[in-house]
């Protein structure tokens, strides 16, 4: 995946209130220790809801 990639949660994280199948946006790659993708969710605003670290098994790429 690649930096500003529209991605969906596969799984919910409910301490951050989102249900599986959210839909949000790669803002940062982490590559150390391990990758990793910081990615940013918006209402239906456009205003930031959370920005949360998750691996890759926990996402899968959505196309636009």
């Amino acid at each position: 995946m690649e930096l500003y990639d529209v991605v969906e949660l596969k799984e919910a994280i409910p301490g951050e209130q989102l249900p599986a199948g959210a839909v949000g946006t790669i803002v940062h790659i982490f590559s150390a220790p391990s990758t990793a993708y910081e990615v940013e969710f918006t209402d239906a605003d456009g205003r930031t809801v959370t920005m949360i670290t998750l691996r890759p098994d926990q996402v899968i790429r959505r196309d636009v």
